[in-house]
């Protein structure tokens, strides 16, 4: 279970989580010439410098910004259906608990998307239930420490990561301060072909991109949440349902002081 708290002065939110990182592991890639050029450090480092940040295999415009409000007075406390569906949308649930591996270990290891999290004002005593997954930042800190250029950001906002050149490094799972990242310890023996993933590379919410990319309005945590808690659409788009419900509603970002500008918000926090 992640936490969040306020600081004594009842301002920034701050979470924490039980349970370090695991040991790291490396695996080979092959890196895209394809818009790149690299240039050699130091001895057996390799650094690349991307020469667009737009996706690799799919037509996006920057006139759109994908993003959503969650509105926590309607998150029931104990509800996982977004959680619940995010993994049956992107194939978590497929994952198998390596033979061996104790439950705690599993439990900290295991992939997810959407993360449970609880907030506490320590002024008020009063604890919020709400889903947290990658907040999609305009300035993304995943991007800017990413070695290779698997962490990238396409134009409609979303960061992603490319498992091709992907090497398991792990720099953007440190820089996250949302601790929305995963990684594949295992080898995976099943998965959509939607949502392709594999051993040594790390992964988090896409906002349900192969949908957005086949012309998809929803995300599979909205359409599962029965208490209509969140509101998924293009944050540029003054009529989109995202716009007008931010509009109508006060809302922040989960650490709005290292002005990331993320495309995820929350009411009532």
């Amino acid at each position: 279970m992640f936490y969040l708290s306020r600081d004594e002065a009842g301002g920034e939110l701050i979470m924490t989580s039980k349970g370090p990182l695991a040991d790291q592991a490396r695996r080979n890639f092959l890196a895209k010439a394809t818009g790149v050029t690299a240039a050699v450090a130091a001895p057996g480092v390799l650094l690349q410098s991307i020469a667009t940040a737009r996706p690799r295999d799919t037509a996006v415009t920057d006139d759109v910004r994908y993003g959503m409000l969650i509105d926590t007075t309607k998150c029931a406390d104990g509800c996982t259906d977004c959680v619940t569906a995010c993994e049956q949308e992107n194939g978590l649930n497929m994952l198998v608990k390596p033979e061996g591996a104790s439950d705690a270990l599993w439990d900290m290891q295991r992939p997810r998307w959407i993360r449970s999290v609880k907030l506490k004002n320590n002024l008020t005593g009063r604890i919020t239930s709400l889903p947290m997954m990658c907040q999609h930042c305009e300035n993304p800190p995943c991007v800017d420490v990413c070695p290779t250029g698997a962490s990238f950001q396409r134009a409609d906002g979303l960061a992603l990561v490319d498992r091709h050149t992907c090497i398991g490094c792990r720099y953007c799972m440190m820089a996250c301060p949302y601790n929305a990242r995963s990684f594949i310890h295992e080898n995976v023996q099943f998965k959509p072909t939607a949502v392709p993933r594999g051993k040594g590379c790390v992964e988090s919410c896409t906002l349900c991109v192969h949908r957005i990319d086949r012309g998809g309005t929803t995300t599979a945590c909205q359409d599962a949440c029965q208490h209509d808690a969140i509101v998924f659409g293009d944050l540029k788009d003054p009529n989109s349902a995202v716009s007008k419900a931010m509009a109508s509603k006060p809302n922040v970002q989960i650490r709005a002081d290292l002005k990331l500008n993320t495309a995820v918000r929350y009411t009532d926090v």
